[in-house]
This record gives structure tokens, C-alpha cells and sequence, in this order.
């Protein structure tokens, strides 16, 4: 990586600063409000973006914590440690990227001053803007579909070990390079960047991927896919007859591996579609409720309001303003 970006991302935070002069723990505040340990996206994303960039912090050992994002670590130098909740201890070394599911819990033992990595947080509603261009069977894509879900399902993590490997470590740069230039209106270039990336990781293998091949992720794999591309009319009638099981089985499946009914996720599918138009295109709110299948405007504005805490129209003059 360049001198000036590894410059960037190395220079110590004031977080750091403080640990080095004699404070002993994280500040927890600076990730959550939260009781419990859940790293917040609102405290380290702005409004309007679905990617954002933050050095990991050295010093001392992060707590058991996840978070409501999926997250990708990427091993700039030296080396990290991390243990799964539960599950396996990874050693990361330089040319490591690690996609956390938020759902996974774990810890980090403190690291050194040449230890360095960047956490990027991607937010689910980035794989929603419009149809992703991965492999259906790739088992990213299946990894990748699960951040749809309000419930723990699959692996907690894929680990790819791409050192050495030209064009992803290319991407990899020129996406930090962006995100922690602080350019104004470079949100397509990073979320372009990012789509390359994820192509790249998705044609790859790895040891460290587990077996999702079980009957029930495979069909609930197949529902999300369908409510994924079929958002403005599909039903759960529909969705019975394509995959051979009955409405009751899938209506327990989903709520079961998801946490959510099929109606649920379909209007979380919706409304993420209803912010790729008003973000990307000049429909207007009621055309984007009839693109989107809604016949009730009012409980279009009540949900949509519910989930992103402005109207349609403030949430389009918010993105407006980042551009």
C-alpha cells in the first residue's frame, strides 16, 4: 500500500492517544449507548452513505461486542487476533479481509503500534440499492443475503487471504484512499469500488469457509431471493408454489432462521428499494410508492418514517446535501 495512505489510516487517534498516556479500556461510548455491546452504525456513519471507514483501535483489547452492520476488517500490516463467540480464534495477517455478520460476537486482544487494520462498516441496505451482480450459488452471495435477516443464520464470518493478489489489493486501496480523503460526492465511487471488490472475493475460495448446505439455509436462501427480486408484488402463495413447500412451513422457516414473517422481510425489502429511488433517481415519492407496490401512501409514509426517522422527502434533500 502507498506510504501516504498507510501515513493515513497509521496516524494515531485520540482514542489512542489517551490509551497510550495511562487509560486502561476502550471508550465505550464512541461505539454504542447501548447496555449491551452492539458498535452502532449511526455513531461512525453519516447520514445518506452506506459505507464508511474507521482505523481499528490499538493499545487494548476490544470487549465482546457485535454489531448492527456488517463489517469488513482488512489486514493492512502486521498482525490481529480475534475470537469468535463460541466459535474459532483467527490470526489475521497483512492481505486478510474478514466479513463479520452482525450478528457475530467477539472479542480483539490489543495490538501494537505497526499492527494495522481498518474496519469498514458497510450497511445491509448497501446489497439493496439494486441488484447485485454475485454469483447465485457463490457462497458470499448466500453470506451476503443473510444481512436481510434479523436473526443469526450461516457462518459468523468469511475470511479471504487475497496478499499478493493485484487487482483486489488495487481496489483496496483506491477505496481507503477514498474514503478517508473526505472529497465530497464520492458515494458512486465508493459504493463502484466496493461492488468490485465483493466480485472479486466472490469469485475466490477459501479453507476458512464453512458448509451452509443444510435443507432449511438452502430454502430460506431461495425465499430471500425471491422476496430479493420480487419485492413490489410477490406472495408468500407465490413463493409456496415455486419452491414446492407449503405457506405454513415457509411462514415458520422464515421466522425461525430470520426473526421476521415473509410480510416483514418484504417490506424491509421495499422500503431499502424506496431509498435506492429516491437517492438515484427524479420519481417522485408517489411514483416510487407504486414502483415499489405500495397501495397505501399514508402506510408507506408511517413505515418508512418508522425505519429511517425523516419523510421521503427529507431523506432525498439529506442525500442531496452529501453529494
Amino acid at each position: 500500500m502507498r506510504e501516504e495512505i498507510l501515513e493515513k489510516i497509521s496516524a494515531l487517534t485520540p482514542e489512542e492517544e489517551q490509551l497510550l498516556n495511562g487509560k486502561s479500556d476502550i471508550s465505550k461510548e464512541l461505539y454504542t449507548s447501548e447496555d449491551e455491546f452492539i458498535v452502532d452504525s449511526a455513531r461512525l456513519l453519516e447520514k445518506g452513505k452506506y459505507i464508511a471507514i474507521r482505523p481499528h483501535t490499538r493499545f487494548a483489547y476490544f470487549p465482546v461486542h457485535r454489531h448492527n452492520y456488517i463489517e469488513m476488517v482488512v489486514m493492512v500490516k502486521g498482525q490481529l487476533t480475534t475470537k469468535i463467540v463460541d466459535g474459532d480464534t483467527l490470526f489475521l495477517t497483512e492481505g486478510d479481509i474478514l466479513l463479520m455478520n452482525r450478528h457475530a460476537k467477539h472479542e480483539i486482544m490489543a495490538c501494537g503500534r505497526d499492527d494495522i487494520a481498518v474496519n469498514i462498516i458497510i450497511l445491509p441496505e448497501f446489497f439493496s440499492r439494486n441488484d447485485i451482480a454475485y454469483d447465485r450459488e457463490n457462497i458470499l452471495r448466500d453470506f451476503i443475503i443473510s444481512s436481510l435477516s434479523e436473526k443469526k443464520r450461516y457462518s459468523d464470518y468469511l475470511l479471504y487471504h487475497t496478499k499478493g493478489m493485484i487487482t483486489v489489493e488495487n481496489l483496496l486501496e483506491n477505496l481507503i484512499w477514498t474514503l478517508t480523503s473526505d472529497s465530497s460526492g464520492m458515494n458512486q465511487i465508493v459504493n463502484s469500488t466496493m461492488d468490485l471488490i465483493l466480485m472479486n472475493l466472490s469469485a475466490l475460495s477459501s479453507d476458512t469457509l464453512k458448509d451452509m448446505s443444510t435443507k432449511s439455509q438452502q430454502v430460506t436462501i431461495k425465499a430471500l431471493e425471491y422476496i430479493d427480486h420480487n419485492y413490489k408484488n410477490g406472495t408468500l402463495e407465490e413463493l409456496s408454489a415455486n419452491t414446492g413447500y407449503s405457506t405454513a412451513y415457509l411462514s415458520r422457516l422464515l421466522k425461525s432462521n430470520t426473526g421476521s414473517n415473509f410480510k416483514q422481510l418484504l417490506q424491509t425489502r421495499k422500503l431499502q428499494q424506496a431509498t435506492y429511488y429516491l437517492e438515484n433517481t427524479t420519481l417522485t415519492t408517489e411514483k416510487i410508492i407504486e414502483a415499489i407496490g405500495y397501495e397505501n401512501s399514508a402506510y408507506f409514509y408511517r413505515k418508512f418514517s418508522e425505519k429511517y426517522g425523516c419523510s421521503p422527502r427529507e431523506y432525498k434533500k439529506l442525500n442531496a446535501a452529501r453529494h
